[in-house]
């Protein structure tokens, strides 16, 4: 019996330090992100051919989409949907900017890309570069992204993606304020996206 209660109390010392890391771990985390920008240095190549650097994302709130473009669903409507809100919070364009960023840089050139962006949106600008350079970006904003292939028998052959699909809200200073979920309520959406103007 004593043994048992030993082993138990061993139990809830071991318990009590993780909570205590995980706790302090957190803490750190937000710390850190609150400190400076969200993500790391970047220097990739907008869909119009021209660099572009993490430096973009500071000087007005940013929404951040991760996505490519052979996603059947949640990347179409997430850019739709997105454009929409972006009209309806800042019509003139003038407070608020948007970025899609490619988990799939292999198929998605910046021409490409910037074609599938265009013919949903104006107001969002598309990102891409050298394959490498850019899974270090996401990687740094840390961003999940897995490929799939389509027929498991051929791992080598069509693949899709399998990625984050939150929208990522930064402020002016390029500090992380939030998310837009895939599928959130729109007035929910626009709300956050006009608190995010706001400040």
């Amino acid at each position: 019996m004593k043994s048992v209660r030993i082993a138990l109390w061993a139990a809830i010392l071991v318990m009590v330090a993780l909570l205590g890391w995980l706790t302090y771990d957190m803490t750190q985390s937000k710390q850190q992100a609150s400190a400076g920008p969200f993500g790391v240095p970047f220097t990739l190549v907008a869909q119009g051919g021209q660099p572009i650097t993490e430096k973009a994302f500071a000087g007005k709130p940013t929404a951040l989409f991760f996505g490519f473009t052979h996603c059947p669903e949640v990347c179409p409507t997430t850019l739709f949907e997105l454009n929409g809100w972006l009209d309806k919070v800042d019509p003139e364009g003038k407070r608020l900017q948007a970025y899609f960023v490619t988990v799939d840089p292999e198929r998605d050139t910046p021409e490409i890309l910037g074609q599938y962006v265009s013919n949903v949106s104006k107001r969002i600008t598309g990102i891409s570069g050298p394959p490498d350079k850019v899974l270090e970006m996401i990687k740094g904003y840390r961003v999940y992204y897995k490929k799939i292939p389509v027929d498991e028998a051929k791992p080598d052959g069509d693949y899709t993606m399998d990625h984050t699909a939150s929208v990522f809200l930064l402020d002016a200073d390029g500090k992380f304020s939030g998310t837009i979920s895939y599928g959130e309520n729109p007035e929910t959406a626009v709300k956050k996206l006009e608190n995010l103007v706001r400040g």
